[in-house]
């Protein structure tokens, strides 16, 4: 039986399935072969089409590709068939005597197939196409949710969440509101994202109870997801034996704490037989975690792996673990060195199914940062990095800021390299980001950072694609039939955003120039003198981080011979990273040939200029855009100039405060 595709509650947009963008599929006649679950919903997602658009769909045998009983013929045909060397989730697509074939060997194929089909549109019917293999590059394509279930007094429902309340969780309890969870899950499939974990990797006293006395909770938003093929995943508290039951320890070598959490395993793929596994964050910003017992990272991932292999589950363990009491006197001491310090060291000690989910840079989603150097360190250990679609340090989706450009630097990077792997190949582990989503009505707050949500799903699938190209599917999917004024516009104000954003606000891979605590707008000193080894030791004579090996931390010799040697020196290290690495002179002249105070001033000017142009191009739209998406762009347009003017008079009157040196143009700078 068809399942039926999830309503949405109204004034819900649904981003990128409009029911226009389904048209094409829905005037055709299709055949569907293949059975179970993940068939049916396959099957409803034809029927709904074929229901408002006149086509017909047929389940079954009857009938074949090029001509049925009755005469007719099929446009399209999506088979379930023993196809050899698509892989679980694959799938074969071409077209052929005027019908479209897709074919996979398991009905997650038949799946992404099928929503490969509503991404070409009309073009998935026109012409020949020869047959193609579809493969997604890894096999885990998560998304982490930082949602709580009980309102934290400071982070609130969602921490880091800039798009309202959470799905999941409100007010202490499950919301219930399945139909709209099925709605999102119905979302992440179409760009092919097959994992979730349901809830914050700080993971408190109500959250530690999703393990055991209120399983059903997370069962039930398992069941809400799992018709579309998303694995549902939890984080967990490390020292949960002793909060939850007493016990006097949560030692992971001591029988007793192993025993507990196989028999806690053993309770939830009970209740959930296709859990996907755990997340945690361990010894990290207070959390606890194996360091207490004198334990390894590998011994603590290692137990959590023990109890879930029988089940086929797997344990992400974050590398996220750094000193974050530091004295910002010490400057020997390295936030940056952190991970690499921790873990690489335990490369090939950790266990099968343990991931180790290292953020993509060495500090903290920054707008600029290198990648980090344990991405191509531990090439015996399981892999997955992990990205921040919600965004934290880049304008907290009250900015335009889509980050497809930086994903894609990041994926393509060779840690060796030239000749070495990138980072998605060697992600074995997967991919991941933190959710940018909320119960807000456009789902992620700022309707244009739906862009990124879409944009993460298709490069995990396919990190080498072109993200302006996945851009282009964005718009030609949320906006169907968009006109070139339009898709031009759209474009514009999108594509150079996060290279917009990066102008207005920390130079050169600095970072960190964030108000404390809520991380929005400017605070050029806001954690120079505090404990989380943020800094950037701005002086009268000069601006950086000294990470070389001769004279500074030692960082960048955390890299491989070839990387290492391009960040060591001065004369050789890319602009936009050079005071990641370097301390240097304000008179210091860059590649692109000024020097760095006169590239702050400037591109500051410049930062501003460009959002004023986004914001103009945005209001020139507003009659080719449903009016409730163009007020909600055009108020945040108002903010995200605002607070750009605030960041480049606030960044550029400091720098001139300190370093004497005025703007060679002569601009007002206070």
């Amino acid at each position: 039986m068809p399942l039926p595709v999830p309503v949405l509650p109204e004034g819900v947009d649904p981003a990128w399935l409009p029911v226009e963008a389904l048209r094409p599929l829905g005037v055709r006649r299709t055949l569907i072969r293949g059975s179970g679950p993940l068939v049916d919903t396959v099957h409803g997602e034809v029927a709904d089409a074929c229901g408002r658009f006149g086509g017909k769909v047929v389940r079954g045998e009857e009938g074949a590709a090029r001509g049925a009983p009755d005469g007719a013929r099929y446009d399209l045909l999506l088979e379930v068939s023993a196809a050899e060397g698509l892989g679980a989730e694959g799938f074969a697509f071409g077209r052929d005597g005027g019908t479209t074939t897709v074919t996979a060997s398991g009905p997650h194929g038949l799946l992404y197939g099928l929503f490969h089909v509503v991404r070409l549109g009309a073009a998935a019917f026109a012409g020949p196409v020869a047959r193609e293999e579809h493969r997604p590059a890894t096999a885990l394509r998560m998304l982490d949710h930082w949602d709580n279930v009980s309102v934290h007094p400071v982070m609130g429902q969602v921490e880091r969440g800039y798009a309202g309340g959470s799905l999941f969780w409100r007010d202490g309890r499950a919301r219930g509101e399945a139909e709209r969870v099925r709605a999102y899950g119905r979302l992440l499939a179409a760009v092919g994202i097959n994992a979730v974990a349901v809830n914050n990797v700080n993971v408190r006293e109500a959250e530690t109870r999703l393990l055991t006395e209120r399983l059903g909770e997370v069962a039930g938003l398992a069941e809400a997801l799992r018709p579309y093929g998303i694995r549902t995943h939890l984080s967990v508290n490390f020292a949960a034996p002793m909060l939850l039951d007493g016990l006097p320890t949560a030692d992971p070598l001591d029988t007793g704490v192993r025993a507990w959490w196989a028999g806690a395993v053993r309770r939830v793929y009970a209740a959930i037989p296709d859990f996907g596994g755990f997340v945690v964050k361990a010894d990290s910003e207070g959390e606890p975690g194996p360091f207490a017992y004198g334990r390894s990272h590998a011994d603590g991932a290692n137990m959590l792996a023990a109890a879930l292999a029988p089940y086929g589950g797997t344990v992400h363990w974050r590398a996220f673990v750094y000193d974050h009491r530091q004295d910002w006197r010490d400057r020997g001491t390295d936030r940056a060195r952190a991970a690499h310090d921790h873990f690489a060291p335990l490369d090939g000690e950790f266990a099968g199914n343990a991931v180790l989910q290292v953020k993509h840079g060495p500090m903290d989603f920054q707008v600029r940062e290198p990648v980090s150097p344990v991405l191509g360190a531990m090439p015996r250990t399981r892999l997955a990095v992990e990205v921040q679609a919600t965004q934290e340090y880049t304008g907290q989706q009250r900015h335009v800021c889509w980050l497809g450009p930086m994903w894609s630097e990041v994926l393509r990077f060779r840690t060796d390299g030239a000749a070495g792997p990138s980072v998605a190949e060697s992600a074995r582990g997967g991919i991941v980001a933190v959710s940018n989503v909320g119960d807000d009505p456009f789902w992620t707050g700022h309707p244009l950072a739906q862009a990124n949500l879409h944009t993460f799903g298709r490069l995990a699938w396919r990190p080498d694609a072109d993200p302006c190209d996945v851009l282009d599917e964005w718009i030609g999917l949320t906006f169907p039939g968009a006109p070139a004024r339009l898709a031009d516009g759209l474009r514009a104000v999108l594509r150079g955003s996060w290279r917009t954003y990066e102008k207005y606000t920390a130079p050169l891979g600095v970072g960190f120039m964030v108000q404390p605590g809520h991380h929005y707008g400017p605070g050029v000193d806001g954690y120079e003198y505090s404990r989380w080894g943020t800094y950037h030791f701005a002086d009268r004579d000069g601006v950086g981080v000294d990470r070389s090996a001769a004279t500074g931390t030692g960082y960048a010799a955390q890299y491989a011979k070839a990387w290492a040697e391009v960040y060591e020196s001065v004369d050789s290290c890319p602009d936009e990273l050079l005071l990641f690495f370097h301390h240097v002179p304000y008179g210091h002249v860059l590649h692109s040939g000024k020097t760095v105070i006169q590239h702050i001033y400037d591109t500051h000017f410049e930062g501003v200029e460009e959002a004023e142009e986004a914001r103009r191009v945005w209001a020139g739209l507003g009659d080719l855009v449903e009016p409730a998406r163009h007020a909600r762009v055009a108020e945040r347009y108002e903010e995200q100039v605002r607070c750009a003017r605030e960041w480049r008079d606030q960044v550029n009157s400091y720098f001139l405060r300190k370093s004497g040196v005025p703007d060679g143009q002569g601009r007002l700078i206070h």
